[in-house]
């Protein structure tokens, strides 16, 4: 078996489908993916072939964050229009030979791999890391930059026909001007298009239930966790051998405005609350900003390794880091940016293992009070209690559950 991952977006989107793909290897399959070229070490990692797809992702997101991007010269139809064709040219080239194409992400991306499926006459499958990316009457949809939810309006379903009015509007023309050019049929609803109706849900169960409905046969498989058996560098473990747990504080793959002054306030917080600080770098570049020694930087480390040895874990609340401290046992403080990351945030305050901190932005004041309710022991101990009922074996469920797809014999 032959499969092709396809993942135009963050580390949260690309990382689950490396686990996915070394479940998939174990099985035995032929495994490639398709990314950001930012990702291509961490694919190397992983040991499966990585096809770059597009530019530099960090590049782009950094100049929109901070604001040193140039106005657009196209439109944002003519932007998707320009992503469609690009991934499809290269997602039909790295998908000769395939059975399946697994594809998330971006809405004109995964489009594209689903015209390049169809013209392959292969298998494609779409797959969510969290659930309000799926219509349900349970929850409304995503709220896309630029385009809050009305106020005024409660019903989800009707927030959901809104949403696929707005995708088709956005992003319908250019599918169908591009499908038609490699001749194919023009669709009539582009995100069930998209989605399929038997899209996947990689998530914890616990963490993220599926609210059942009848409007969509959701698989939920749980998360897929790439496997990591690094040891930590030796100059960390001799930080954290050094002195009590130290709080954790990062943004993964999520720029940031004012990176110096956010760093500040982070460190200047945790001392606050008496603790020792690790200070991821990560695409916001945070770095300490005096040389005391109760604050160390942190680059590429396993986290899973990490998390465990932390009094509290302050993050972006992204789905791989989310479900990481929660493996971990660790009380979080979620500062949520953007996309999934207000989702997430409302399951940790829900589940009592964590706080959402107020607001996107970090200050001394701020921080010190979500730390102060997070380092808690009742909170401590809820997380703990929840570690143990998280799944570890998502991507094999789901690995399995492809090969019987692909070959139900």
């Amino acid at each position: 078996m032959r499969v092709l991952l396809v993942a135009y977006g963050s580390r949260g989107d690309v990382e689950p489908m490396l686990g996915l793909g070394t479940a998939l290897r174990d099985l035995g399959a032929e495994v490639r993916v398709c990314a950001p070229p930012d990702f291509a070490e961490l694919s190397a990692d992983a040991g499966i072939p990585l096809v770059p797809l597009g530019r530099s992702l960090r590049e782009t997101a950094t100049k929109a964050v901070t604001g040193t991007a140039k106005p657009p010269a196209e439109s944002l139809s003519e932007r998707a229009a320009r992503m469609v064709t690009a991934t499809y040219e290269s997602v039909v080239a790295a998908a000769e030979g395939c059975d399946a194409v697994v594809a998330t992400g971006l809405i004109p991306a995964a489009a594209a791999a689903r015209s390049a499926a169809e013209e392959l006459g292969i298998r494609y499958l779409f797959v969510a890391f969290f659930p309000s990316y799926l219509p349900s009457p349970h929850h409304p949809p995503l709220a896309w930059p630029g385009r809050p939810l009305p106020p005024d309006e409660t019903d989800n379903r009707v927030l959901w026909d809104q949403n696929a009015e707005h995708l088709n509007a956005l992003f319908g023309a250019a599918i169908d001007t591009h499908r038609a050019a490699v001749g194919l049929p023009p669709v009539d609803d582009v995100r069930d298009h998209v989605l399929t109706d038997r899209p996947w849900l990689a998530a914890d169960p616990l963490l993220s239930p599926w609210p059942q409905s009848a409007d969509l046969d959701v698989v939920q498989t749980g998360a897929w966790i790439r496997p990591d058996e690094r040891p930590l560098p030796a100059e960390l473990e001799a930080f954290l051998d050094a002195g009590e747990p130290p709080v954790y504080v990062g943004f993964g793959s999520m720029p940031v405005r004012e990176a110096p002054d956010v760093a500040r306030a982070a460190v200047e917080a945790v001392r606050a609350r008496g603790h020792r600080i690790l200070l991821s770098r990560g695409w916001a570049d945070l770095a300490p900003t005096d040389e005391d020694g109760d604050c160390f930087p942190v680059g590429e480390v396993n986290h899973r390794a990490l998390f465990g040895r932390v009094a509290a874990v302050v993050h972006h609340g992204g789905a791989g880091t989310t479900t990481t401290a929660a493996r971990a046992g660790a009380p979080q403080v979620v500062v949520p940016q953007m996309a999934d990351q207000p989702y997430w945030a409302g399951r940790v305050a829900e589940l009592g293992i964590g706080v959402v901190h107020e607001g996107p932005t970090l200050t001394l004041d701020s921080l010190s009070a979500a730390l102060g309710e997070a380092l808690t022991p009742g909170t401590r101990a809820r997380a703990r209690d929840l570690a143990a009922a998280i799944r570890t074996d998502g991507a094999t469920v789901a690995a399995e559950l492809l090969r019987n797809t692909v070959d139900p014999s």
